[in-house]
């Protein structure tokens, strides 16, 4: 990875346009907005920025390969040049409007792609670039029938966050520049294709389908989705998208999309995306959701069978605020995309499933933090427990930790008790709607949140401590939900020697079993865990979030009985979340290292990119070869 000062000159778009309207700011970035240094991108926008993009491509599925035409608008008054974020494609050709070519160059490798450098004739507002992507992409996750839920077509999808949309289009690819766009997308006939974007009820006979984006988007939520799935309405402006023998569980446990949608502008005002659907993906997507505009695309893990885990859709949902519409300007600011989006999810779910499932989930979210702070601080960058990170020369994926989510949470939690939850929840609204289309850096929240509310509340918060400062606050509230004084109650009974079937859970939530195994009596006997299996079923639920928390359990004490049921998942399941602490919990002994080398060795090609970068380092994979150092 290069240092830091390496990319000194680049420049990532915040614009300063606050006192312009809701519709003015869905057009293009103006003339005079100012820019901030962005470490993650080449491109230059001082200079020349991107406006809207013109996407035309083929999706060859069988050779596993997109080409076609990205051609950008521009607003690039006086520059000769206009420099574009690319890593991987190969560039063939680039044009004017004309179709006269232009002189392009591609730089050296610098840790986040090339510099793709276009001179610019006198006058010259747009150009087409022609490419092709290859076999292996980061953002792309090709996948073979047999590992999709029909078996029967392949897929493709998308995964852009945080600098991976340059990997299979060539884009200015900072947070801080939005642009609108439109695509034209060519996929095999009888296969299905969705974007963040206006998107199709009905498949294409010929699998030519047209999208369009009108509002001004960063490059890492364009996202794209091929195969073979069908769409359900939920409501009026919500839906899902599945593959068909997914789709009718997916509605049933997406039945409280529609009233989700209608919660959330209560709390903070209109939605601005016209309809908010999701897609299901094959079990390998890395990630619980990502909030692509107008379709999050979503692990099948969270269909539990009893709705249970639909606080990941008020997550994704909310982002439809909290980042997609506020944008954190670079990936140093993540918390405000993520710690807003916990906020308001929590909020969602309290008023759909009860201020109990609030509070518990509240709790467990304050345990991750609890091991999130743990983990960072006997790592190499102690100093990532802080809010506004310093991520230069870094990876930006390295910031996506339970900081920015939970202690983010934490800090607005706090803010909302000071000052009442009435007046948060208006300076909340006014935030979304001033800076709506807009970037937001720490210090200009900051700066918004003291003129707003601390000022005029005369409140006094110690916001060096919350957001420049490293570990947990000392007015960080600590919380605590009823439901999980009953587990403790059990678990005491547990430790003593009560037998587990005779244990009372009775009317136990998803919660309460993971607040549960989570903290299960230390160490545990073979004999307990087949106490507890045969009493509860653990190896055998169909609860991905409480089976994971029992395999981390099975890893750590050995449980032979488990270890089918854990290769099972490590080779189908995907998401990171659950991957990275049963890897590590194998590699920790020399029988789980040589177990994680042989389903590693079968899993990986499965995985995405983002999950495999997180594996190899935890192995010690180094390139195709399973060799572990």
């Amino acid at each position: 990875m290069r240092p830091a000062h390496a990319l000194s000159s680049v420049l990532a778009v915040i614009f300063l346009f606050a006192c312009s309207t809701a519709e003015e700011q869905q057009e293009s970035a103006p003339p005079e907005a100012t820019y901030l240094m962005d470490p993650h991108s080449h491109a230059r926008p001082n200079e020349a920025v991107i406006t809207h993009l013109d996407l035309d491509i083929r999706v060859d599925m069988d050779n596993r390969r997109i080409e076609g035409v990205a051609a950008y608008k521009l607003q690039a008054p006086h520059a000769d040049q206009v420099v574009f974020d690319t890593d991987g494609p190969e560039v063939t050709r680039v044009q004017d409007a004309s179709g006269k070519d232009l002189e392009f160059t591609v730089g050296e490798e610098t840790g986040f792609g090339r510099a793709l450098t276009v001179r610019l004739p006198a006058g010259c507002d747009s150009v087409r670039i022609h490419y092709r992507t290859g076999a292996e992409t980061a953002a792309l996750q090709w996948l073979g029938p047999r590992q999709t839920a029909g078996g029967k077509s392949p897929f493709l999808y998308t995964q852009g966050q945080a600098i991976l949309t340059r990997t299979w289009i060539p884009i200015q690819d900072s947070p801080g520049i939005r642009i609108t766009y439109n695509a034209r997308v060519q996929v095999p006939a009888g296969l299905m294709a969705v974007m963040s974007a206006s998107n199709p009820r009905e498949r294409s006979a010929d699998g030519l389908y047209s999208f369009r984006m009108e509002q001004p988007i960063p490059a890492y939520l364009i996202a794209l989705a091929v195969g073979d799935f069908t769409f359900q309405e939920l409501g009026p402006r919500t839906g899902v998208y599945a593959e068909p023998v997914t789709l009718e569980k997916a509605a049933w446990e997406f039945a409280d999309m529609e009233r989700m949608l209608t919660e959330a502008e209560e709390l903070y005002g209109p939605y601005r995306w016209e309809r908010y659907d999701v897609i299901v993906l094959p079990p390998s997507f890395p990630y619980g959701g990502m909030e692509n505009p107008r379709i999050t695309f979503a692990t099948p893990t969270i269909i539990a069978g009893d709705r249970s885990l639909t606080a990941l859709i008020a997550h994704e949902l909310a982002h439809s605020w909290s980042g997609n519409l506020v944008t954190n300007a670079t990936w140093d600011d993540f918390w405000l995309n993520e710690g807003f989006t916990v906020y308001f999810e929590k909020r969602i779910s309290e008023r759909i499933f009860g201020e109990e499932y609030a509070r518990m989930l509240d709790q467990l979210g304050y345990q991750d933090l609890l091991h999130t702070v743990e983990k960072i601080d006997a790592g190499v960058h102690p100093e990532d427990t802080r809010l506004k990170l310093s991520l230069a020369g870094r990876d930006p994926d390295e910031g996506t930790s339970e900081i920015a989510y939970e202690k983010g949470y934490a800090f607005l939690r706090v803010l909302e008790e000071k000052v009442g939850r009435a007046k948060f929840d208006a300076f909340l609204r006014r935030y979304f709607e001033t800076f709506a289309f807009q970037s937001m850096t720490t210090e200009r929240f900051l700066t918004y949140l003291d003129e707003q509310l601390l000022k005029p509340e005369g409140v006094v918060v110690d916001v060096q401590q919350w957001v420049y400062s490293p570990g947990l606050p000392k007015d960080l509230i600590i919380p605590a939900a009823e439901g999980f004084v009953l587990v403790d109650e059990q678990l005491v009974r547990l430790k003593n020697g009560t037998p587990a079937k005779q244990l009372n859970t009775k009317d136990w939530v998803t919660f309460q079993w993971i607040h549960f195994v989570r903290h299960l009596p230390k160490p545990l006997s073979p004999a307990m865990m087949k106490d507890l299996d045969a009493a509860f079923g653990f190896t055998a639920t169909g609860n991905m979030e409480v089976l994971a928390a029992w395999l981390e359990q099975c890893v750590a004490y050995n449980y032979a009985p488990a270890k089918p049921r854990l290769k099972e998942f490590l080779t189908t399941v995907g998401r990171r979340k659950f991957l990275t602490p049963l890897y590590e919990g194998l590699m920790a002994t020399p029988e789980g290292k040589e177990t994680a080398r042989v389903i590693y060795a079968e899993a990986r090609p499965l995985y995405h990119a983002v999950a495999v970068k997180r594996i190899d380092e935890v192995l010690g994979w180094k390139g195709s070869d399973p060799v572990m150092f």
